[in-house]
């Protein structure tokens, strides 16, 4: 998604209070009230095996906290901070720069994510290189990842993903879901393919360490940009079109594609995952992230959660809904974009520890859940960045 998404004073955290109990199990039924569940930190004798493998894991979001730079200039920054420190997230991918950003918005979103990092060194160390992922980690801080998810920033200006990447951008996509001069996005149809510029662009971002992002690709232009990558490249956030068929999930011919290249597919916690009559659950969440697993293997599936990062409270669900019909009157939504994007039953900043318990209760093992809370993007961006 995008900015978009996030515009509701950073992701909806107006009324979150400082989290503290165990997320219940039990799931708020769509159109009720959102109410943030109470999360703890596993930190007591009774922790569970769950809440002991997310203390220790790695833990990489790789789509979340659009524009995470307006973070700095808020009033409430320090509990921001507060709850984003409590989420046991330990690195994370920022989108910037919008869905539809003109080369100066996205200059200036980067410059207010490179302010936040300045203004809160002792919280947040900007990603440049792969050890910076665990270098935050052991330094107590959170990895930013700065990204674009549209290519809007480039008009049909190859050269300015060098620019970028000196910038500090180490994630980009051809498209966002209309064309590009690069691409074509999932909302165009399958049949546009990669352009010329955007063999060039791929090109340039092998040669320049900067991942090649396809997750709002149509399947041609995934199809293509796996082809032509010699890096291994990523769906940062997606869902399986084999669980649930929708312009935003991904095709099993081109999720097994993209584990044969090397590469990493982030699933979502976007509407998307379900038909457009209720809201998604975890069990939801799971059954794509299970799909993934069995398609792609242990070593190619993370999380991307392109959702609200902060509780979500009723009043978030009506301005979301002012948002999404923006979205649509501006052609950039996606059929499905009528639910606020989160999941009702982890409405908690810890919403990542109850997939891994998820994981843990079907059977996967801890290593492999520790796989897809953050150590396979962390592969997958060392194989990527490296020089």
């Amino acid at each position: 998604m995008s900015e978009a998404w996030t515009r509701r004073q950073w992701l909806g955290l107006s009324g979150s209070a400082l989290l503290a109990g165990l997320l219940p199990g039990t799931a708020a039924a769509s159109g009720a009230a959102a109410r943030p569940a109470n999360d703890t930190a596993g930190n007591g004798a009774g922790a569970t095996d769950a809440q002991a493998l997310y203390r220790r894991a790695l833990v990489l979001d790789a789509n979340t906290l659009a524009s995470i730079g307006r973070l700095a200039g808020d009033g409430d920054s320090a509990d921001r901070i507060r709850q984003l420190r409590d989420s046991g997230v330990t690195a994370l991918k920022t989108t910037l720069g919008d869905a539809d950003g003109d080369f100066e918005a996205a200059v200036k979103d980067i410059a207010a994510a490179q302010a936040l990092v300045e203004t809160y060194p002792q919280h947040f160390l900007k990603v440049l290189q792969h050890g910076d992922l665990q270098r935050a980690r052991r330094e107590g801080r959170i990895a930013l990842i700065f990204s674009f998810e549209s290519a809007a920033m480039l008009e049909d200006k190859p050269e300015r993903i060098d620019l970028f990447r000196q910038l500090g951008v180490r994630v980009m996509q051809l498209s966002y879901n209309r064309a590009s001069p690069f691409g074509t996005g999932c909302l165009d149809g399958d049949a546009g393919a990669v352009t010329a510029l955007g063999r060039e662009a791929i090109a340039r971002m092998n040669r320049l360490g900067v991942a090649l992002d396809l997750s709002h690709a149509n399947a041609q232009t995934t199809r293509d940009g796996i082809a032509l990558s010699q890096r291994p490249p990523v769906f940062t956030h997606a869902g399986c079109s084999a669980v649930f068929a929708h312009p935003r999930n991904k095709l099993d011919r081109d999720m097994r594609a993209l584990a044969d290249k090397g590469g990493v597919m982030g699933i979502y916690m976007l509407p998307f995952l379900t038909e457009d009559s209720r809201q998604p659950q975890l069990a939801d969440y799971l059954r794509h992230m299970r799909h993934a697993l069995d398609v792609c293997g242990e070593d190619h599936v993370g999380i991307g959660t392109d959702s609200m990062f902060f509780p979500v409270t009723e009043q978030d669900i009506r301005e979301m809904d002012t948002l999404m019909q923006q979205r649509r009157h501006d052609g950039v939504g996606a059929p499905g974009e009528n639910r606020t994007p989160y999941l009702p039953d982890v409405n908690s900043v810890r919403k990542l520890e109850r997939v891994a318990d998820g994981l843990l209760r079907y059977g996967y093992s801890a290593r492999v859940t520790e796989k897809v809370l953050g150590l396979n993007f962390d592969r997958v961006f060392g194989e990527i960045w490296a020089a």
